[in-house]
């Protein structure tokens, strides 16, 4: 089976988000299936094949378009030539119409449950993904929600569906020791992007709410998006509370572990999940969560966190002020969460997709 399985890595960019990712910590432990990766960049010790590096989201809406039109014009053409017998792809995108044979891995489905007027990507889930779906040999998602999600809005029997948790980098996120301190004050953290499904505006409504805000900060990571960033800024400007909240851009992976270990909490209160990668990372790092009760998040935390109703910006505020006030609560949930990451892994990941993959070799 010498070329049998082609991995699709086409959307591959230099700072990895959640589904890139997930593709690096998994196509390492692929190895068995002898795979051929179609990537812009060499992976050793696999065999590649060159594709262009324009495909990315790195290039905007232009390299998601050139992406999707290389999907279904060229790839078919690597698919026949290369003699392959199926095609691994870690995001929902595969041919149609072309007999090709694929599996995909589908991480959530919120451009659905949160469209947008005019959002291409909206559009994409409504009308590609189902057919993506449909001609799939199989589906790979990250969780028991996104795999019932799967099956609710596109009526997919759910024997097509296999639900795999990620992991996490066991050499990265673990607790560490936070010399310099960044502020004077504690801070709690929310890690991620900035889009309105994530809360932000009920996580800023609830920090200001808090009765002694002015001890405590909160700190944004993720990519500055001036779609939304300058609206929670303008906010917490309304809210007098902008001086206490720091809007801290994209966080390099190396420096992710220690400003999670100096948090007293991360706060995530999402209105929806496929998985939910911070909160996993920072169970890992001894940092008590504070997470949603919807979707994906309960499957992830288990009794390792303060689970609230998103919707309710009152319950927010109340978890993160039990934080505050009780170091019984905060060091239980240093405990709980730290046993609790041990569950998951990278590897585990890989063996069950790899087994996955390996049923239609």
């Amino acid at each position: 089976m010498s070329n049998s399985l082609l991995i699709n890595l086409s959307f591959l960019f230099d700072r990895p988000t959640g589904i890139a990712t997930y593709a690096l910590n998994v196509i390492p432990g692929l190895q068995k299936l002898n795979p051929t990766l179609l990537t812009a960049k060499k992976f050793e010790p696999f065999r590649c094949i060159s594709i262009p590096n324009n495909l990315t989201p790195a290039q905007g809406s232009s390299g998601h378009l050139r992406r999707l039109l290389w999907t279904q014009l060229k790839l078919p053409q690597i698919y026949r030539h290369s003699n392959a017998d199926l095609i691994y792809s870690p995001l929902p995108e595969a041919p149609l119409y072309r007999n090709c044979r694929y599996v995909v891995m589908c991480h959530d489905l919120i451009p659905l449950r949160f469209p947008k007027l005019i959002s291409p990507l909206t559009n994409y889930f409504r009308y590609v993904v189902p057919l993506v779906l449909q001609q799939a040999e199989h589906i790979i998602c990250n969780s028991e929600a996104t795999a019932r999600d799967i099956s609710d809005r596109y009526g997919i029997s759910a024997k097509k569906i296999t639900p795999i948790l990620l992991g996490y980098d066991r050499d990265n996120f673990y607790p560490r020791t936070v010399t310099t301190k960044n502020s004077n004050r504690p801070y709690f953290l929310y890690l991620g992007r900035q889009d309105p499904y994530k809360n932000l505006q009920g996580l800023i409504a609830a920090f200001a709410k808090m009765s002694d805000s002015k001890e405590y900060e909160l700190w944004i990571a993720g990519e500055i998006d001036r779609r939304f960033t300058p609206q929670l800024q303008q906010q917490a400007l309304e809210l007098d509370v902008s001086d206490r909240i720091k809007f801290l851009n994209y966080v390099s992976y190396q420096e992710l572990p220690f400003l999670i270990s100096g948090a007293i909490a991360l706060v995530f209160p999402t209105f929806w999940e496929g998985f939910g990668l911070p909160v996993l990372e920072a169970m890992a790092c001894g940092t008590p969560a504070i997470a949603s009760n919807l979707a994906s998040l309960p499957e992830i935390t288990g009794e390792a966190a303060i689970l609230v109703d998103p919707y309710q910006t009152s319950e927010i505020t109340a978890a993160m002020e039990s934080i505050v006030r009780d170091t019984l609560l905060r060091s239980q949930l240093r405990d709980l969460g730290l046993q609790r990451a041990k569950l998951f892994s990278w590897d585990k990941t890989a063996a069950a997709t790899q087994e996955s993959l390996a049923k239609f070799l």
